[in-house]
């Protein structure tokens, strides 16, 4: 039996889709000020998994294949979250969580900590274009791009004997 084809542009989208997620996240994070919620971390989570996958799939020709379509599932994953999560802005549905933000470190008062800390709610959409949240642009971008790596990979395979 013969390996699975490589995932030549599938591999390209699947690592440059999480990283330009990222870098816009992390941009707005700190250039602009806008402290990320509970669920723009959910978000985050699978985009750092789908870098990893698909940072595996770079120096290994035959078996980037199922690494990059692990690395498009997390990158699915991240932007049906980022969904669930616009909707969430847009009052179409009920969050899951209260959203609170982070307590401070260890040794503070817990009561202090939590007073103090800024409410960041998931709610609440603080930043948008044309009308379409960060969460909404991250599915925007995550869910076609997933379906788009799938494709790529589908088509490779087609070629393999």
């Amino acid at each position: 039996m013969r390996p699975a084809p490589a995932p030549g542009p599938a591999r390209a989208l699947a690592l440059g889709v999480p990283v330009a997620l990222l870098a816009g996240a992390y941009f707005f994070q700190y250039a602009v000020g806008l402290a990320p919620c509970e669920m723009c971390w959910w978000q985050r989570y699978p985009l750092f998994a789908a870098l990893f996958f698909a940072g595996l799939a770079l120096p290994v020709r035959r078996v980037g294949f199922p690494l990059v379509a692990v690395a498009a599932l997390c990158i699915l994953a991240s932007g049906l979250i980022g969904g669930f999560h616009a909707g969430v802005e847009y009052g179409w549905w009920q969050g899951l969580t209260a959203c609170t933000g982070n307590a401070a470190g260890e040794g503070a008062d817990p009561l202090a900590s939590v007073m103090g800390a800024p409410l960041i709610r998931c709610d609440v959409a603080p930043w948008k274009l044309a009308g379409i949240s960060l969460a909404g642009f991250n599915f925007l971008i995550s869910v076609p791009a997933a379906l788009a790596i799938f494709v790529q990979l589908f088509k490779r395979l087609g070629e393999w004997p």
